[in-house]
């Protein structure tokens, strides 16, 4: 386990979760944010770039779990992200819709949060949000993030505004 929460652990992504992640990644609701659904390679490419993110970062997005039962319910971790000329270090949420609104998502954004100020020992780190993703945005604002400015992804043949929330280390 790399952390655990009250309710939460969270690990490194394995082959074993690609059941999970497919649920997640290949459900239009969750994806809305992406513009689209994946398909099969797709989900395995975002695999296989997480665990491509820990060998060379140390860290990646991680499998979040309910302590309780073990079910994976969604993933959240800390990658680096391109802002303009600037690499940025980013808490990334993503989770599977019957895991909704019940506070998951900040209990384990609060936790990369301080993984990335405690043990890292970075100053800063970001959450990029779709400007249209009001939830995402809530959960930035509850990890104790301000929005920071606005930057254009283009992903998929498409312009896509996201806000750039941030936190500085205290």
């Amino acid at each position: 386990m790399i952390l655990k929460t009250k309710r939460l652990s969270l690990r490194e992504m394995s082959d074993y979760d690609f059941k999970d992640l497919c649920e997640m990644l290949q459900d239009p609701v969750v994806m809305t944010a992406y513009e689209h659904a994946f398909e099969d390679e797709e989900v395995r490419q975002w695999l296989e770039n997480q665990k491509r993110r820990y060998s060379e970062d140390g860290f990646g997005l991680w499998a979040v779990l309910l302590k309780e039962t073990g079910e994976m319910i969604g993933q959240c971790g800390l990658t680096w992200q391109n802002v303009g000329e600037e690499k940025v270090l980013e808490v990334g949420y993503l989770f599977k819709k019957a895991f909704w609104h019940k506070g998951y998502a900040i209990e384990a954004a609060k936790a990369c949060k301080q993984y990335a100020f405690e043990i890292l020992g970075v100053k800063e780190v970001y959450s990029i949000i779709r400007d249209t993703n009001i939830a995402s945005q809530a959960v930035a604002k509850r990890n104790g993030m301000t929005l920071k400015g606005e930057i254009v992804k283009h992903y998929y043949e498409m312009d896509m505004p996201h806000l750039l929330y941030s936190a500085v280390r205290k």
